[in-house]
């Protein structure tokens, strides 16, 4: 069974909404839930989260918004913490990692942050039973690529290209996970760029797909009411998990 992972930035529209929300991604497919920490300049995602994420922060967005989230949706759906390491580093990281183990949060996702800078916590994270999930991209060399998964936990963030989330760029993703399977078997999930047109094909040869410039360009739909833009969510991940799995 192929996995399927969904974004969603966290209160926006508001903290109720992304509950509710975030219950019915569990309902209908989705494993694992990655619970987006709004920023003002998130530079690996594309212009649908970036809005995503300043309407958030207009609407007044605070850390502890995120904690109430997770302690509700946590216990019954796999949550992780994705965001930029400002917004962790802010809250003091000794503090946090334990924090988030006792809200039932399994791992963080941390685009910013190499993977040199990365060790320096991992001690921090292992003794947590946090995984800080690693991203290899294309221009990882080989030699780079099983340094960066020698100690992968959890999945592998596989960036199925250059650039930002959500540009849909088709490429030949084999030899590139061939590369990385040669090194790990840690769980290999492809992100950027997935939505229900392109899932089935993107996650060929992959163990889950990524998905959140899909679920996000619903939420900004403001023609549809709060639950029109759930069950939308709730049926696109319903057939995203289908596709990748037929």
């Amino acid at each position: 069974m192929k996995n399927l992972v969904a974004y969603i930035t966290s209160a926006y529209p508001d903290k109720n909404f992304s509950i509710d929300l975030a219950l019915a991604l569990g309902e209908n497919g989705v494993d694992t839930l990655e619970l987006g920490v709004p920023f003002s300049d998130p530079v690996a995602d594309g212009p649908a989260i970036e809005d995503a994420n300043h309407k958030a922060l207009e609407h007044g967005f605070k850390f502890t918004d995120l904690l109430e989230i997770s302690k509700i949706v946590a216990p019954k759906v796999d949550t992780l913490w994705m965001g930029y390491f400002n917004s962790f580093y802010q809250q003091n990281m000794q503090k946090l990692i334990p924090l988030a183990k006792e809200l039932g949060v399994n791992g963080f996702i941390i685009p910013d942050v190499p993977h040199e800078e990365a060790l320096l916590y991992k001690k921090l994270f292992d003794t947590n039973s946090i995984a800080n999930i690693s991203f290899v991209a294309p221009t990882d060399s080989e030699e780079r690529i099983a340094t960066i998964v020698k100690d992968a936990q959890k999945f592998i963030y596989m960036v199925a290209y250059t650039g930002i989330t959500g540009s849909g760029t088709a490429e030949n993703l084999q030899p590139f996970l061939a590369s990385i399977k040669k090194y790990t078997n840690t769980p290999v999930y492809v992100g950027f760029g997935v939505n229900e047109k392109t899932a089935k094909e993107k996650v060929k040869g992959a163990d889950g797909v990524i998905v959140g410039s899909a679920f996000i360009n619903v939420l900004l739909n403001d023609t549809l009411t709060k639950d029109q833009k759930i069950k939308k969510c709730a049926e696109l991940a319903s057939n995203i998990k289908e596709q990748i799995n037929s």
